[in-house]
């Protein structure tokens, strides 16, 4: 009989630094020696050994890759003029017989003052057109906008 471990409390997981986890990589990558004699000697699963091995050689080639250059777009100083459209309010629906009391979900979904637009962003189309929308932009509505202008797949 071999090695004999006896465990007499439970531990937790073990952590290694990346200099172990470099070490033991490197041991394992040694001409004539296999993962299977690194994992039984320092007593780590061969797996994790492999899945070390495995994210190095994933990390290396990610940093051997050029870095590119992605332009978002253009941003300018420019202040978009005023359109001299006023909106005028709609006159609200009558209100229900029965009021029923407010929900917090629904609360989450009221607006803001209109002045608040968290989270806001301008799309500035090749066509000049620009579109303002905030955190509450339903994506399906803006899909079908874009793609009805001729900028979405």
């Amino acid at each position: 009989m071999g090695r004999m471990e006896v465990i007499t409390r439970t531990e937790r997981r073990r952590t290694y630094s990346e200099a172990e986890k470099a070490g033991v990589v490197a041991e394992a990558s040694v001409p004539g020696v296999t993962v299977r004699e690194v994992s039984r000697r320092l007593g780590i699963a061969e797996s994790l050994i492999y899945n070390w091995r495995s994210a190095q050689r994933k990390a290396a080639s990610i940093a051997s890759e050029p870095l590119q250059f992605i332009s978002y777009g253009v941003v300018t100083d420019v202040v978009p003029a005023e359109t001299g459209v006023a909106l005028t309010p709609a006159t609200p629906a009558p209100a229900p017989t029965k009021p029923s009391p407010p929900s917090a979900a629904t609360e989450d979904l009221v607006r803001p003052h209109p002045g608040a637009r968290p989270g806001g962003i301008d799309i500035d189309l090749p066509t000049g057109v620009r579109l303002s929308v905030d955190s509450y932009v339903n994506e399906k509505a803006l899909a079908r906008v874009l793609r009805a202008l001729g900028h979405a797949s």
